[in-house]
């Protein structure tokens, strides 16, 4: 089959492989009808996840068709269409148990697929622990509905519920990328007072405007005024930090009212510097983390319901064997590109 691999520091390629197999009684194998690209892939990419390892095939964003399952396997079943899971968890350790799924202590918990084991940007994907990894479809819900369920979309979801966001709140979500918009839908099922976004491209702050007119669309350069002119209180009273961007970490305290919340959903490719002796009396909460993607259920239960849409992201699709160009146009963000869904082989 065909897989998409880190060979070395800034080296993808596309290369031949086995099919995968079980490997244990616990695992599924998938046939991956739709994938896509992810700004954590451009992480491995540029060497800034060390845990990576070189020769596994990338990609953890991904939807198919169960191919074969183990014999412990029982929530799934061969034909079934499903989301997979960012995160491998075996659901039965102290994290587990308790929704912190991205600790799991298993040795391949957390995310593991496309950085530490062979991912989806391939025809077919070993998937452990199906029973937690794998999510059906319900059937009036496409492939490109689901398409990011299992990792940006999760992503959203876990952030806005970690944030405790009330109808009164004004929140702050800096950033509108990908994921980015993914945390602002799931902040609008809260309903809170006020939204702010904070982006820099003005590509992706139009089509913020264009397609949730009710959110307040700011440059970096007038963010804090803003936040603090419609605020009730002198700054955000929750802030959701998705852009990972150089000054984006301070942005996001120097932006929060006293005894807010700041969520930082972001990955940085730096350390970020922790000003206390400026922060002190500010008194924040900062919530931090990868994603605990254990809401997949519900969140596909939303969009069977109309209530999320994430298809308007998706402005490109290559098919696989022309996954070389599809990374070209994310990377270096051209033609307008927010997502790009990898189709089956030509």
């Amino acid at each position: 089959m065909l897989a998409y691999t880190y060979l070395e520091k800034g080296k993808f390629g596309m290369l031949e492989k086995s099919r995968p197999q079980l490997l244990d009684s616990k695992d599924a194998v998938v046939r991956v009808t739709l994938g896509s690209i992810c700004t954590s892939d451009l992480h491995i990419k540029h060497g800034c996840v060390p845990r990576a390892v070189p020769g596994i095939t990338v990609g953890h964003e991904m939807v198919g068709v169960v191919e074969q399952v183990g014999t412990e396997v029982t929530s799934v079943h061969p034909g079934d269409r499903v989301v997979v899971n960012v995160e491998t968890f075996c659901g039965h350790c102290f994290y587990c148990e308790h929704g912190y799924v991205n600790n799991c202590t298993d040795p391949n918990g957390g995310w593991a697929l496309g950085c530490r084991i062979d991912g989806g940007q391939a025809e077919f994907v070993r998937v452990p622990y199906a029973d937690q990894g794998l999510t059906l479809i319900p059937d009036n819900v496409t492939d490109e509905q689901a398409l990011f369920v299992g990792d940006i979309l999760a992503t959203g979801f876990w952030a806005a519920r970690i944030s405790e966001i009330s109808p009164d709140d004004t929140v702050l979500i800096i950033g509108a990328g990908p994921t980015g918009i993914c945390t602002l839908l799931c902040v609008l099922l809260k309903h809170p007072k006020q939204v702010i976004v904070c982006e820099n491209s003005h590509e992706r702050a139009e089509f913020i405007k264009r397609h949730y007119p009710s959110v307040i669309v700011v440059t970096p350069s007038e963010c804090k005024q803003k936040v603090v002119s419609v605020s009730d209180h002198g700054g955000a009273d929750v802030v959701l930090e998705v852009a990972g961007a150089e000054d984006t970490f301070r942005m996001a305290w120097d932006c929060a009212r006293p005894n807010a919340i700041v969520t930082v959903v972001a990955l940085y490719d730096k350390p970020q510097i922790l000003p206390l002796p400026e922060m002190y009396g500010k008194n924040l909460t900062f919530k931090t983390g990868g994603v605990d993607g254990c809401d997949c259920k519900e969140i596909l239960q939303l969009i069977s319901e109309g209530k999320i849409d994430t298809t308007p992201l998706i402005t490109h699709r290559f098919p696989l064997d022309r996954i070389e160009e599809a990374y070209r146009i994310f990377e270096n963000r051209l033609d307008s590109v927010i997502k790009i869904a990898i189709t089956e082989r030509e």
